[in-house]
């Protein structure tokens, strides 16, 4: 009986390509195989293969009807801002940008416009897999995204934009805060769509269809690896302990262990 293919392709369109790889086993195979030579590429990873690459502010102002609105968005910040008065201890450096304040809430919990990713595939692969999704989904999926190219395409976007709007382009916002060790810990970095948008709508709006060269990549692993991946990960130090090194990091690795047989 032949052995599975280790990874398939699938369509190839704007620039987006989906590989579907049959085991887990074959993930840093993959990793040697395709993406080694583009250290352009950042990784994040979602617990569901069908999870839209939007932020968790568009998702709460679209059930609430106001997913473009630009006053209910500040609204929230300058929200966060008041409350976190008195609560980034004794001497706090004065943050002025907006995305600074957004990072800053970005891992405390805040619904924000921004999306996590790393610079490294096997830790957007354990964000892939710690959790269990609230709805069953057979595959998990590890994005990738060219940075280079997206950089390009949104100088290219904001030089044809006019008015004191945003304008419709992916951000890049590596904060330079000290008061975030989990960001450091994970090789961190956000991205900032246009509100609304999510980051493969993006791509469809602002690459032509025939774009050869690949900007969004998605992989698909089944979520039946779920314990063999987290088990592989944790022989690598990539685990709760070591991505949020403090107490709280510490208590979701011994859960995680609880629950893992062999981790």
């Amino acid at each position: 009986m032949p052995r599975p293919k280790r990874w398939t392709p699938t369509k190839f369109e704007y620039g987006m390509q989906e590989f579907e790889l049959s085991s887990w086993r074959y993930f840093a195979d993959f990793v040697t195989a395709e993406l080694l030579d583009y250290p352009q590429f950042i990784y994040r990873g979602q617990a569901s293969s069908g999870y839209l690459l939007e932020p968790t502010l568009d998702r709460a102002l679209r059930l609430r009807g106001k997913v473009t609105s630009r006053l209910a968005r500040q609204r929230h910040l300058n929200n966060f801002r008041f409350a976190a008065r008195g609560r980034r201890g004794s001497n706090p450096a004065r943050i002025d940008d907006d995305n600074e304040w957004w990072a800053l809430g970005q891992h405390q919990g805040l619904a924000t416009p921004l999306l996590d990713w790393t610079t490294s595939p096997y830790v957007a692969a354990y964000f892939a897999f710690e959790d269990q999704p609230r709805e069953a989904a057979s595959r998990r999926a590890v994005f990738a995204i060219d940075v280079n190219a997206f950089d390009e395409r949104s100088k290219e976007i904001s030089k044809a934009h006019s008015g004191n709007a945003r304008p419709p382009i992916v951000e890049f916002v590596r904060p330079m805060q000290d008061e975030n060790a989990r960001l450091v810990s994970q090789g961190g970095l956000f991205t900032r769509a246009p509100d609304g948008t999510d980051i493969e709508a993006w791509v469809r709006q602002h690459f032509p269809q025939g774009y050869e060269d690949i900007v969004l990549l998605k992989i698909t692993l089944p979520s039946a690896d779920r314990a063999l991946a987290l088990r592989g990960l944790n022989r690598m130090n990539i685990n709760r302990a070591s991505l949020f090194p403090d107490l709280a990091g510490a208590s979701a690795f011994c859960n995680l262990a609880l629950e893992t047989d062999k981790y």
